[in-house]
């Protein structure tokens, strides 16, 4: 009976193991030939894994009920949640990557493979109950992204940033099992669970050593400051439509694992971790927002925005209740569907010969050129900004609404001040749009399948968001429930 309810549990991870596997047969038989089918058959997988997430998140699920083999593996509500926002962006990167690639005669179906299992690495991690389970999830997903970052094996700056982030991962990943083993020795358990129980009594000096580890590991996968240093670089060198992965659906995964461990494992034990929580969120704020002004490059620039942004989203979960952790989940929704339209922007920058344009001076005088894009973009960086009526304001606005009801009055006015730096150089870029003479660069064929995302993510953000927040809140709440019921 145990391993039938646990397997009902797990079907959507199923889902995504079984076609991984089929698909690699099939990439194996059909060559490069099998690129477009396989992309197909993975957008498809993906899309059934999110139908079949969706009742969870719905019903709110949480509790013992959702607990798989013997308490490893968590399929509640917030998991739920968080297993869409990964979907979705998965589902996006596999829709923009093949006309990409095929300019650069590069498309071969193990990209969509890839994708396919680090997106199951990232559900098992945000589903994580066991410090095993987090390690296996974790693990999949790097070994993944690691290939990702290097796919163009020919191209001198994709090798390199595949080298860096293998190097840096390795290292966090080290950091992170060296933190688990100690909260193993010290506590007894690999289970969160088992870990609070252990820690109930108080925090040895172990335990402690373990909790810091463990958050230096984690603060290494979500790319906080002071452990931010590879970001800049690997998402320039990557491929435009990995960054894109990256920005979005690992930062989902890296951050949801980071508040369950916060919050479930280390529970009872809030002022051990909440000082880091609040300086990595400052730190990452700031040095996000300075370390974007003086950079030329598109990519790089959003590579710090996504920095800036992590700030921003612990400072919910610094608040260390129900009303930080729903804030989180909001922020992270309105991050994804920036984050994604922004990079589908990028994508669609192209010159003449169909080379890729990144240099932020040659966006100059794009309203006059590609008056739609242009206009876009400004709804992404005001959203990015924080600046009302775009529903990146509302984001920003939960996350300090629950620092400040959290007693947390410092922090939230020290992000509020920080994050009108932040807003500098996103008006630059729409300056540079709007007011420059016109560089005219930004001239290639934009494909329909591009138009239609950068249109969703536009529509999700723009005051057209608002009508949604009701509805998500709600579904945000729950989730933010889950995690506090104890079993």
């Amino acid at each position: 009976m145990e391993l039938t309810n646990s397997l009902a549990l797990v079907i959507p991870e199923l889902v995504l193991s079984v076609s991984g596997l089929l698909l690699l047969l099939i990439a194996a038989w059909g060559g490069n030939e099998a690129s477009k089918p396989v992309s197909i058959a993975a957008c498809v997988a993906l899309g059934g894994a999110f139908f079949l997430v969706a009742p969870t998140v719905c019903a709110g699920a949480s509790g013992p009920d959702t607990l798989a083999f013997f308490g490893q593996f968590r399929a509640d509500a917030f998991a739920g949640l968080a297993k869409l926002m990964i979907f979705a962006a998965a589902g996006a990167t596999l829709v923009v990557a093949p006309n990409y690639f095929d300019r650069l005669k590069a498309m071969r179906p193990e990209f969509a493979i890839l994708v396919l299992f680090a997106a199951l690495g990232m559900s098992i991690m945000v589903s994580a109950a066991d410090l095993l389970t987090l390690y296996i999830g974790l693990e999949l997903n790097s070994l993944s992204a690691y290939v990702l970052a290097a796919y163009l094996r020919d191209n001198d700056r994709s090798a390199e940033a595949g080298l860096k982030y293998f190097v840096l991962g390795a290292l966090a990943s080290g950091i992170l099992l060296f933190g688990m083993s100690l909260t193993y020795g010290f506590t007894g358990s690999t289970s969160f669970e088992g870990i609070r129980v252990a820690m109930a009594g108080g925090l040895s000096g172990g335990m402690l050593f373990g909790l810091i580890f463990m958050l230096t590991g984690l603060a290494f996968k979500i790319s906080a400051v002071p452990f931010h240093m590879w970001t800049p670089d690997v998402y320039e060198g990557a491929p435009t439509p990995v960054t894109a992965f990256f920005a979005s659906a690992p930062k989902v995964a890296a951050v949801a694992l980071t508040a369950r461990v916060s919050l479930e494992a280390f529970g009872n034990q809030v002022e051990a971790w909440q000082q880091v929580v609040i300086f990595a969120a400052l730190a990452s704020i700031v040095v996000g927002a300075l370390g974007a002004i003086g950079q030329k490059n598109i990519k790089r620039l959003l590579a710090f925005s996504s920095i800036n942004n992590v700030g921003f989203i612990l400072v919910g979960l610094a608040a260390a209740n129900v009303a930080g952790a729903s804030a989180m989940i909001t922020y992270l929704a309105i991050y994804v569907a920036t984050t994604v339209g922004s990079f589908v922007a990028v994508l669609m920058m192209r010159d003449a010969d169909g080379q890729p344009v990144e240099d932020i001076a040659d966006l100059a005088g794009l309203s006059t050129t590609r008056p739609a894009l242009a206009w876009c973009l400004l709804v992404i960086m005001f959203s990015l900004a924080g600046i009302p009526p775009m529903l990146g304001f509302w984001g920003k606005f939960v996350v300090f609404q629950a620092a400040v009801e959290a007693n947390l009055m410092p922090l939230a006015a020290i992000g509020i001040a920080a994050s009108v730096i932040g807003a500098f150089y996103y008006i630059k870029i729409i300056k540079i749009m709007f007011f420059d003479e016109a560089a005219d660069k930004v001239v290639g064929d934009i494909p329909v399948s591009h138009w239609v995302l950068l249109a969703i993510c536009t529509a999700i953000i723009s005051p057209l968001g608002y009508l949604l927040t009701g509805w998500f809140g709600a579904l945000a709440d729950m989730a933010a429930a889950s995690l506090f019921l104890t079993v």
